[in-house]
This record gives C-alpha cells, structure tokens and sequence, in this order.
C-alpha cells in the first residue's frame, strides 16, 4: 500500500470527466475507430471485454471543447479499459491529438489515469510514452500551454512522460500517484512500499505538482490558468460543430455551465485579459500623478521618481520627495507590518495561481512562483515570499524572513522557463534577508544556483520587469535583478551583505551597520542615481483615482489550507482575485543572514527608531496604508509590463545586454 486508500477515491471515467469540465455542448471527438490486430486470442479477448464494459475501443479519448468559452483539446485516460495502459494504437491516438492540438494553436488539457504500459504489446507499447513525450515537447515549443490533471490511479511509464511534462499540473485528493505501482514493488522487494509517499498531497508538499484540486474546481481552475498563459489573447477560431467522437464510442458530451457568472470573471475567455499593448486604465489619472515621460517605459504615476528620459543610463533623482537616509529605510523594510509579494497579489493581481515548487521534487518557502495578471497584465511572479506575520517580529536585525535556498531558486528557475517557453512577461519582486547559510544550502549548490539564475535573467527572451520591494541583501536579491527594467520602492534598498554583515567585515562589530550602508549606496535614491533602478515610488498613503484604499479583500485564498492543513496550492473560492494564506511557506524565526542583531534604543517606538538619524521628520513607509500603496503600485507594473510586451523583442534584448554591461561606468 502506499498511504492511499484506493477506495475512498472517487473515480470518474473520461467521459464524465469531459462532461465535468467543457462547456455544455462543445464537446467535439477527434478519434478515428481502431481495429483489434492481435494474433494473440487472450490478448483479443481483454479487448473484446474491455470495449463492452466501456462502450470504448481504446483506453484514450482525444477531442476539443470550450473552457468559459475557450478552445482547449484535451486527452483523458479510462482506467477501466485495461488499468488506462498504452499500447501501440493509443499512443498513436495521443500523438495525433497532440500534433491537432499544436496545428490548431490550442492549449492542451491532459488527464491520465493509468497504469502505465500496457504489458500484452511489450517493448513496443513502452517505447510509445517517446514518441508522446516528444510531441508535448513540440507544442510546448511551439508556445502553447500544457496543463495536466493527474486522477487516481497513475503510475509507470505514463506518469513518467507525458504525466509530468505540465506546465501546470494538478491531481486529484487522494490519488496514487508514483512511478512504481505498490504491486509491481511488493512483488519485486517483498515488502509493501513505504505508507504516505505515492498520494497527491504528498508530492504536492514536496513540490513536484502545484495543487491538490477535486474534478469540480478544475474547469474554473484550468480557465483561470488559461487566461494567464494564453497571454490574454482572443481564443483560437470556432471549434468544428458539436458531433459524436466516432468509433470511440463517445457520444456527445454536455458539462456543466462554465463559470463566466463567478466572481471576478466577467465573461468567457475569449473577452478575458487585455491586449498584449494595453495597460491599466486611468494609469494617467491616478491622484497627484505627475512625473515626466521615460521613453523607455510608461509615464510615471503619482508618487514616482523616473530616471531622466534623455540619458540611456538615469540620473540623479530631481528635486521632491524627502529622501529618507539608510537606516530609516533598512528599519522601516524589516518591519513585521510591511507588505510583501503576497499582499501584492491580494490587492493588485487577478487570475492568481501559485505553482509548487521545481516541478522536480524540490520546495522552498522562501520563494513564491505564481501565474497572474498584474495591473491587468498576465505575467509569471517570482517573489521571495520572506516573512508569514508571526508575533514577536521586530524591525532590528537581519534575521527576518524566510532564508532562500538552492530549492527556491531552482523554483524561480522554472518560472523563468515558463515565461520564456510561453512569451509571457517575468515580474520578480525582491524582498529578502538574505540567501540561506548552511550546510544543506552549500552541499545544495547555492552559489552555483545564483549564478544560473543570473544567466537566465540576463539572456531570457521574455521581457523581464523587476520590482525592489523591501530588503535586497546579498546573492538572493541579486539573482532576480538582472531585468530590462527595475521598479524600486521607496525604503526598498540593495546590498551585498545585509549591513550588520558589511560592518562585521570592515569594523569587527555590527554596531556601525547603518553607518556602512549609508556608505555603500545601498537607498533607492542612490540605486537611481546609478542606473540600477529606472523609478522609485512613493510610499505614502496617497488615496487611489477612486479615493479609496483598494483593500476589500474580495478573493478565494491561494494555497488555502483545508482542516487537514494541505490544501490545493491554487485556491479555493469563486473569485479571481485572490491571496496566499499565511499557513503556507512560514518561515522559521531568525532565518536569514547569521550576523548579530543591531542595537536598538530602549523604550523607543518603531516611528521613533526610523527617524534615528538627526530627529528628521519620517517619510512615509508601505506599512501604514499598504493597500492603498500597493494598488497604486500595481497600477504602474501592469503598465510597464504592457510596455514591455510591446516592445521589439531583439532591441529590447539589446538594450538589456547594455544597460548590464554599463552599470557602474562613467555616466
């Protein structure tokens, strides 16, 4: 056994599983009927009894349907047709399928539940899972999205091919799933195979699938997800007329209605998003928007200092908002209060799905990776997801947040490769006290990790916008840098150690840590002033074009826990405008840099610590209004990111590589 009781799963058969999740009515067959060529009368036999128990001539049914309007082919296994095996002929099913899906520019669906090769045609059914593998390759090649919904049971050669080729994948509760069946290792080993490891939420917990999601929810599920790796574009052109499926034996399948009535989603698909070059509107007309054009972006809202549009590499910050000094800032990024990149998707994402980990059996809390529309713009995230708001929190010392690891950067890894295989826009947001220091982390690989991420980021075709929203200490914040632009908060700083670190270095001690960040340049004032940040936005609690904080906290939850405390990792209410739970990825106390906490003056507030310096008046920080600051801020990132999409991709590769290659030269 395996830790799954197969009989409190429930298992749907393909056909009502198409029924569950195309709109009523646009189910369409693609199959073509199969002859039994057998020479092998046992072998004839299961067939024969396998058709007349399924009303089937194969263990796969292929074809298209709308999702909420939207054109997806989808492949679906029946496990009672010989345990879902693949043989010969429906391998050959799946691979014209997948070929049809890649022809038509649509998004392909798949749903296995299988036990994998199918054992009567031998090496050559086996060696069917290459040819499928290689055709999912082709249409992920080709920009097209592929979604995988694995249901109980799947095991063998399928979960080892096209099983987990998603670039999303989900299972159902409570699903084995594992490469080797729990019979075929009892058989092999004597002994039955080790409880609580091949089940959905396991291999959820441990990052190699994104969500634990039950057949009702993956219609609403899957079209969410659609409406962010399709880029918000139209839907592809009509589907051919409803019909049967042929000699598969599936007769024309009504689902339930699609979900364009749920909240947050006004309308099929095909309406959903906007276009690649539009951005937010009334960006222009926020309250106090003011700042000047940047030809190398959109106009600067309220509360925004731009780089000056005339010099490639941006100057100074003009005269305007006070510009606070190193340690005011440092105090008020740390703060327990603070806004992170979760709360950024709360109040200025919709269509939010939070994906799990590397895909390949790794998870770091430390980092977030999610699919999104910011400002009204799809978009990968990639977030250092540093803090869960414990009690106790403090604004002193480096220690705050969730350490990144090797794992969460293999994670942020992935979610380039998804932007790049998709053309979707990367946002990375930086907030994080640093990389993780310990063994585990060194034997992981951790600088070698950084070190490919930075190659990534500089050299990846989908354009790339970075978001400096807090702490920037060391190789965890560097490795999301290297974007064609950088938005920067304005308490947001960087730095190659967090500064307790620095001053242990120069001073044998960590009591001069704000001292040697002032010194080091590390404010967001003076990363603008290097051409290290094209804008700066204001933190002040400057209301919305409506006059409101935009913090009604209308959305289902991200990775919401069930009673059980797993959850699926994509959500679990009807709206699309959604947050992460704090129950998922709470980091441990203290983590982050090693250094010593910096010395802080008895019985003073956290306002009082900010202004240390010189008794200066404070300038506002994220933590006082943050939904308000954080609406405005995702404003001014969906339309950057629209003006990113709409720019030549080669220029806009060829002025990444310079602005690079010029940092810290003569200006």
């Amino acid at each position: 056994m395996t830790g799954t009781n197969s009989s409190r799963v429930s298992r749907a058969s393909a056909r009502e599983l198409i029924e569950a999740v195309v709109d009523p009515g646009s189910w369409y067959g693609w199959d073509e009927p199969v002859e039994i060529t057998t020479d092998d009368p046992d072998y004839r036999a299961d067939l024969e009894r396998a058709r007349e128990r399924t009303g089937l001539d194969e263990s796969v049914i292929t074809g298209e349907g709308r999702i909420e309007g939207r054109r997806v082919a989808l492949v679906a296994c029946e496990f009672r047709f010989l345990a879902g095996s693949i043989g010969v002929a429906a391998g050959e099913r799946l691979v014209r399928a997948v070929e049809r899906a890649t022809a038509e520019r649509l998004p392909l669906l798949a749903a296995p539940a299988s036990g994998g090769t199918r054992m009567q045609e031998g090496t050559v059914a086996f060696l069917q899972m290459v040819k499928v593998a290689a055709a999912i390759t082709d249409h992920k090649a080709a920009g097209l999205p592929y979604l995988v919904h694995l249901r109980h049971p799947t095991t063998g050669g399928v979960l080892a091919s096209w099983g987990s080729l998603g670039h999303v994948t989900a299972a159902e509760p409570g699903a084995l799933i594992g490469f080797m069946g729990p019979r075929v290792h009892e058989a092999l080993y004597g002994e039955e195979f080790p409880p609580g490891v091949q089940n959905a939420e396991n291999l959820m917990n441990h990052g190699l699938i994104d969500a634990v999601l039950p057949l009702s929810r993956l219609s609403g599920v899957a079209a969410r997800v659609l409406r962010v790796l399709c880029a918000g574009g139209p839907v592809s052109g009509p589907a051919a007329p409803a019909g049967p499926v042929g000699a598969s034996g599936a007769a024309d399948l009504a689902g339930p209605a699609g979900l364009s009535g749920a909240a947050g989603v006004s309308g099929p698909a095909a309406s959903a998003g906007p276009a690649a070059s539009a951005g937010p509107a009334g960006l222009s007309g926020a309250a106090g928007v003011s700042g000047a054009a940047d030809p190398a972006g959109p106009a600067a809202p309220a509360g925004v200092s731009a780089a000056p549009a005339s010099a490639p590499i941006p100057g100074p910050p003009a005269a305007g908002p006070r510009v606070p000094g190193a340690e005011e800032s440092i105090r008020a990024s740390r703060r327990a209060e603070r806004p992170g990149v979760r709360d950024l998707l709360r109040v200025a994402a919709e269509d939010v799905s939070p994906l799990s980990g590397t895909g390949a059996g790794e998870h770091d809390p430390g980092l977030l990776l999610a699919l999104a529309r910011v400002g009204g713009t799809p978009c990968v995230v990639l977030g250092h997801n540093r803090r869960s708001a414990r009690k106790g929190e403090t604004a002193d010392g480096p220690g705050e947040g969730q350490a990144l690891g090797p794992a969460g950067l293999r994670t942020a890894r992935r979610g380039m490769r998804i932007a790049a295989e998709l053309g979707l826009p990367l946002l990375t947001v930086i907030d994080t006290a640093g990389a993780a220091l310990s063994r585990e982390a060194e034997e992981g690989g951790l600088a070698g990790e950084i070190a490919r991420c930075l190659a990534d980021m500089v050299t990846l075709p989908a354009p790339t916008l970075c978001l400096l929203l807090g702490q920037g200490a060391g190789g965890a914040a560097l490795a999301l840098l290297p974007a064609d632009r950088v938005v920067a908060a304005r308490h947001a700083w960087l730095s190659p150690l967090p500064p307790e670190g620095a001053s242990a270095i120069l001073h044998r001690t960590t009591e001069r840590a704000y001292e040697v960040a002032a010194r080091q340049g590390v404010r967001s004032a003076d990363l603008l002033a290097q051409g290290i940040v094209d804008r700066i936005v204001e933190e002040d609690a400057a209301e919305d074009e409506n006059g409101t904080e935009d913090g009604n906290g209308t959305g289902d939850g991200i990775g919401t826990e069930d009673e059980n405390g797993t959850g699926d990792a994509i959500g679990t209410g009807s709206a699309s405008q959604t947050v992460v739970s704090q129950g998922e990825g709470t980091p441990q106390s203290g983590s982050g840099s090693r250094g010593e906490r910096a010395p802080r003056s008895e019985g003073a507030s956290r306002a009082g610590d900010a202004s240390r310096a010189g008794g200066a008046p404070l300038t506002p920080d994220a933590s006082h209004a943050p939904d308000a600051f954080l609406s405005r801020l995702g404003r001014l990132l969906g339309a950057e990111l629209a003006a990113l999409r709409a720019q030549d991709p080669d220029e806009r590769l060829a002025a990444r590589r310079v602005r690079h290659r010029r940092i810290g030269l003569p200006r």
